[in-house]
């Protein structure tokens, strides 16, 4: 980016409005920026302000970058824009894309942009629209070659490259029957190695493919862990309905992984840049889990007014409960991430449950031997032996339990449907406290007779 442009960006990646004249100036300026560097302009900016910015742009940079922008972002961009560009931007979108973008706008607006497209265009985008949120289906580009085995190598070229501007992706290409049942893969690799008048047929691999009903997080997951650019998509009977890509996988990753970020630190994922996001939409992603965490920790409440009694009698075991209650949540946390993040890889499956609470058992009983030895030198050294016991024994069991749970909880979520993410480290936290305060002050009772 030149100096000025450099300059500019920073400016208005400070405000939130921006003046007609700033806009003039800034129509020079983009000239000299990539388009790295406008999207990272666009993303920065209020949505009136950023739909301004593709206003200024030539039609073919303006496309692109509302092409790599989230869907959540193209929404806001679209109702900034009204009716100017806007018909363009969607008719440009592959049909995965679209549907990604209709499921963010209002039903209004969605119905009229889709009436607007041509009629191939509703039709391919009616295909993906027919399956349900969360499947490959829905992420899949249903725009494939028709390629047979009896078509040759050069009939099979020819077409790719008439209709190279159409399609998804030329690098892997399906092979279906007379009745569009998967028969197998090419690719383009395999087409320049072999002559023009040789049969597709003979230059197969056989097809890995993926049901369009099938989770859309597993089978991204799946596909980025081999080395294939993309894999057909089919239906219950083996009849292809498009291609599921690479890139397209990324994308679903990214964003169940930002998901997952986001309500592991109790709020909801804002589904687009955070500088672009209104600050009313950031207090609604935080302020209901707020809510919920502040009165399930009235439960930690509730068992300190049990014991205090207890504390009364031994003020010093006060000193400790921040120690023990974060340690706990702590080592509570690290486990479900851990398992949550196995679960997401599929190296566990809900099945794995009581091997996942063993091994987590035996990780807590020795990360809590470790805590308790150290604890019980500290504490016998400053308050005398006794506490040092109680402290050390309270840290023992505590990550013990805490780690178990832990584990045990994003397995627990999935199988009942709910996101492991959720049941993960938010309520994990408050569980840890309330359960550590409990054991904390019966073995206080025990060792010290009050």
């Amino acid at each position: 980016m030149a100096r000025s442009g450099a300059k500019l960006f920073q400016r208005l990646g400070r405000r939130r409005d921006v003046s007609p004249g700033e806009l003039e100036h800034m129509q020079a300026q983009l000239e000299s920026m990539s388009l790295r560097e406008i999207t990272s302009l666009v993303e920065r900016l209020a949505s009136v302000d950023g739909a301004k910015v593709l206003r200024m742009l030539p039609p073919e940079r303006s496309l692109a970058v509302f092409d790599v922008l989230n869907p959540g972002h193209q929404a806001d961009i679209v109702a900034a824009l009204g009716d100017d560009n806007v018909v363009d931007y969607f008719d440009s979108m592959g049909a995965e894309d679209r549907v990604a973008l209709l499921d963010n706008l209002p039903a209004q607006i969605a119905e009229r942009l889709l009436q607007d497209l041509d009629e191939d265009d509703q039709r391919v985008t009616n295909v993906v629209l027919g399956y349900g949120k969360g499947t490959v289906g829905r992420s899949m580009s249903p725009a494939v070659p028709d390629v047979t085995p009896g078509m040759t190598v050069q009939q099979v070229v020819d077409m790719l490259r008439a209709d190279v501007e159409k399609l998804e992706t030329i690098y892997t290409i399906p092979v279906i029957d007379d009745d569009r049942g998967l028969v197998g893969v090419t690719s383009l690799r395999r087409l320049f190695r072999s002559y023009g008048d040789q049969l597709i047929g003979d230059v197969l691999s056989e097809a890995t493919p993926v049901r369009a009903t099938d989770e859309v997080e597993g089978a991204a997951r799946w596909l980025m862990s081999t080395d294939m650019l993309a894999v057909p998509v089919v239906d219950e009977d083996n009849r292809l309905v498009g291609i599921f890509t690479y890139d397209e996988a990324q994308d679903v990753v990214e964003h169940a992984d930002t998901e997952d970020s986001a309500r592991t630190g109790a709020s909801e994922p804002l589904g687009k840049p955070y500088l672009s996001t209104p600050v009313q939409q950031l207090v609604r992603s935080r302020i209901v889990w707020l809510l919920v965490l502040a009165v399930s920790a009235t439960l930690t409440v509730q068992v300190l007014d049990v014991f205090e009694e207890t504390l009364e009698k031994a003020v010093v075991l006060s000193l400790f409960i921040p120690l023990l209650t974060g340690t706990g949540g702590n080592t509570g946390n690290q486990a479900a991430t851990t398992v949550t993040r196995a679960l997401a890889l599929d190296d566990v499956r809900k099945r794995d449950i009581l091997e996942v609470m063993w091994r987590e058992l035996r990780v807590g009983m020795m990360l809590g031997a470790v805590l308790g030895t150290l604890g019980l030198a500290v504490a016998s050294a400053v308050y005398g032996a006794d506490i040092g016991i109680v402290i050390g024994s309270t840290l023992f069991l505590i990550c013990s339990i805490s780690a178990t749970v832990g584990g045990m909880m994003p397995i627990v979520a999935k199988a009942v449907g709910a996101d492991p993410a959720v049941f993960s480290n938010p309520f994990i936290s408050t569980f840890c406290d309330a359960t550590g305060l409990i054991i904390y002050f019966f073995i206080a009772k025990a060792v010290l007779g009050i």
